[in-house]
């Protein structure tokens, strides 16, 4: 596999490193743990990401809507189109995870906006993220980290953690309720935490995104599934993007007073207002493992002027960790 160039890997080091130099030193709690805890629990897995390792490069194109320039100012919003730089991936380690799961995938973007802004975010198919806060994200992977002896998790271990911290567990039940995706572009995809948006008079919208394909959301029955194997998405995302059908609308659910929005695992309450800010259109995807996503680490707090986050500490607390994987893939040799 081809490696990124040296030059866009050290522009996405340094990107890193303005962002770990704005957090509050609260916000960044022991990545090189954090990323420690990864590799012990799920397997290291050289030159690949902690996390989302199996995934794909794509260039996409989004248009902003009327709606989403009287939300906000930033420049995504202007009604022309802004090239994107997405990664589609399955959830996981292991840059071998079977397609044909009942797990996570994600959708992670880069806007590449005017006056050289970029706006990054993760985006994954659940509205809800696996932990409430760092410490306890990093509590529950020691929990189902494997017994050297038995290689499994000791099931007291995670029974115990999952008793005291029962939010853990919403995100697994999430998945296991649902059908297999049938493609990385007929599934939803949350932001699951909660950014502010602000307009030309300086008023404040906080709400909870979610990107809804335009084709609708459609899923495989069991036997589906399994006819299709460990390993279809990719190509079915490559076909779908060549036939002009993967966009979706990027639609925000609109919070009203009251409303939780520091929490990553307490969705919106349902019948929230939603309003349409513009419409995403993946154009392309790589036809091997190389592209241009291969070098970006997204950081969700990298947001252009208009949009501004909330105070999720789970928001603040994903740059650092980020920034150690990158430093450790970079040594090793970045793959997709």
């Amino acid at each position: 596999m081809k490696n990124a160039s040296p030059a866009r890997l050290a522009a996405s080091t340094l990107a890193v490193a303005a962002v770990l130099s704005s957090l509050p030193a609260a916000a960044q709690v022991d990545p090189n743990r954090v990323i420690d805890q990864f590799e012990a629990t799920f397997g290291k897995f050289e030159g690949f990401r902690r996390s989302g390792a199996k995934g794909v490069c794509a260039t996409g194109e989004f248009v902003g809507s009327a709606e989403g320039r009287a939300l906000s100012v930033a420049s995504a919003f202007a009604g022309k189109p802004v090239p994107v730089l997405a990664r589609f991936s399955v959830g996981g380690a292991n840059p071998n995870a079977p397609d044909n799961a009942r797990s996570q995938r994600n959708m992670a973007l880069q806007f590449n906006l005017t006056a050289g802004e970029t706006w990054q975010m993760g985006n994954i198919s659940a509205p809800v993220f696996g932990a409430a806060t760092p410490e306890q994200f990093l509590g529950r992977l020691q929990s189902l980290q494997p017994d050297p002896a038995t290689k499994a998790a000791d099931p007291a271990k995670v029974k115990a953690f999952a008793d005291a911290n029962p939010e853990v567990l919403l995100q697994g039940r999430y998945f296991a309720g649902q059908a297999v995706p049938a493609s990385f572009g007929a599934v939803n995809y949350w932001g699951v935490n909660a950014f502010g948006f602000v307009n030309a008079k300086g008023e404040k919208q906080f709400g909870k995104w979610i990107f809804e394909p335009v084709g609708g959301v459609q899923t495989l029955t069991d036997d589906e599934a399994k006819a299709q194997g460990a390993s279809f998405l990719f190509a079915d995302l490559r076909q779908r993007a060549a036939a002009g059908s993967v966009a979706f609308d990027f639609n925000l659910e609109l919070a009203q007073p009251g409303d939780k929005i520091d929490s990553a695992v307490t969705p919106l309450p349902a019948g929230r207002k939603k309003v349409t800010l513009g419409r995403l259109v993946i154009k392309s995807v790589s036809p091997d493992a190389t592209g241009e996503c291969v070098a970006i680490t997204y950081i969700p707090t990298v947001l252009p002027k208009g949009v501004e986050p909330s105070a999720d500490p789970m928001l603040a607390a994903r740059a650092a960790p980020y920034a150690v994987g990158l430093g450790r893939r970079l040594t090793e040799g970045t793959k997709q």
